[in-house]
């Protein structure tokens, strides 16, 4: 049962010798909600994250270094309440691989809240991942003994017996993933005390009104089709958050002459960007187009450009949650927004939008009553990572409170 040590980078271990130094209590005491020694740490990642060289090379690492600058990190703090807010203990990430961030993101709240963590990383994260366990590395040469001492990023291979153990260990497991990982995942039983917070397969799409886009001057709207493109084509569209499909709201025919538009922008901007795909998934892009009008879903097929396919729904209710491949997006026409409202399920997590009002979200998130959409948030704002994810207040999840009278 080894392991390989990502961080602190130690190199192979093993899962008793793992587990018996997360136990222990750290140099200077237990970690505390809002310790100091985390914060100096997380800062100092910060700032090497928002080196221009590494974000030259890794973009989407420039987010990820703002989240972790100490005034954010002071904001994220969860309040006292009424006793005293503790850490929950050991906490077992599991993040997913094909969104090679989002690991930084939930482990650096469980550590800024006194936890000890261990992150189980994929063997195929590479890039923005590596460049950060580089960061968290460099980091640890100055900071507090405790670091060191009480968080861990290893790799290792589907072994059963390294999960069951993690499993057992911990307090709290995060899961992140597609339903089949977590479900396999999982299978491995926790203690009594533990829990489970989950985020499995999810899909998202976008609200354009067309009332908003016709007020709209051509550089906002050229704006608009640039922010969506970052939110749709960073991590490929694998993303949870990034958009599948768009509804326009308003009249059929300045809907048509809107998207009309906003298809042509979005294609420049995608070339303007440089973005290209792999022939393979050109190919996975066309099987999922004609295969999405073979089965009735879609009535018409666009092909844009190499890198924007559309489809006209068949009934709007019914977008293709599945990844059809990269720069594949259903559209359709509702006449008003609270119309989305039979659209959504459970299973469906970002909205955002461009041109509405804040009372007309309102409005839509009242018609809602709670059966899906967890965040409504702007144009370029899909892949913005917040405390409150997928509707978990995560720094408060990642706590526990004691009462004193």
């Amino acid at each position: 049962m080894s392991l390989a040590a990502r961080f602190p980078a130690t190199g192979p271990t093993g899962i008793d010798a793992l587990l018996a130094e997360l136990a222990a209590v750290p140099a200077g005491g237990p970690l505390t909600v809002g310790d100091e020694r985390v914060i100096d740490f997380l800062s100092g990642v910060s700032k090497r994250l928002l080196d221009p060289a590494v974000t030259r090379r890794h973009p989407e690492l420039g987010p990820l270094g703002f989240f972790l600058r100490r005034a954010e990190l002071l904001r994220a703090l969860p309040a006292p309440a009424d006793g005293r807010r503790q850490p929950r203990g050991l906490i077992f990430h599991v993040p997913p691989a094909n969104v090679d961030t989002i690991f930084a993101y939930s482990w650096a709240l469980a550590a800024l809240t006194g936890n000890h963590n261990v992150v189980r990383l994929s063997a195929r994260a590479a890039g923005a991942a590596e460049a950060v366990l580089a960061a968290l590395n460099e980091a640890l040469a100055g900071a507090h003994p405790a670091i060191g001492q009480t968080q861990r990023i290893v790799t290792y291979g589907h072994d059963a017996e390294v999960t069951e153990r993690l499993s057992a260990a911990c307090d709290l497991r995060v899961i992140w993933g597609g339903d089949r990982a977590v479900n396999d995942v999982r299978r491995h039983p926790i203690r009594p005390l533990a829990r489970d917070l989950t985020f499995p397969d999810r899909a998202s799409f976008a609200a354009v009104s067309v009332p908003g886009w016709a007020a709209a001057d051509h550089d906002a709207r050229r704006a608009a089709a640039a922010a969506f493109a970052a939110d749709a084509y960073w991590f490929d569209q694998a993303a949870c958050a990034s958009p599948r499909a768009v509804y326009w709201i308003g009249p059929d025919l300045a809907a048509a002459r809107a998207r009309a538009e906003f298809d042509a922008l979005l294609a420049a901007a995608v070339r303007d960007r440089g973005w290209a795909i792999e022939p393979a998934m050109a190919v996975q892009n066309r099987v999922g187009a004609y295969g999405a009008a073979a089965d009735g879903t879609a009535t018409a097929i666009g092909f844009v450009s190499d890198m924007v396919t559309t489809l006209d729904l068949a009934v709007p209710a019914a977008y293709p949650r599945a990844r059809l491949g990269t720069g594949v997006f259903a559209h359709a026409t509702l006449a008003r927004l609270t119309d989305l409202a039979g659209v959504v399920d459970r299973r469906d997590q970002t909205l955002t939008y461009f041109g509405f009002s804040a009372e007309e979200l309102r409005d839509l998130a009242t018609a809602l009553a709670g059966r899906g959409i967890d965040r409504i948030v702007p144009f370029g704002a899909a892949l913005s990572f917040s405390p409150v994810w997928d509707g978990y207040d995560l720094p408060r999840e990642f706590t526990k409170i004691m009462t004193i009278r």
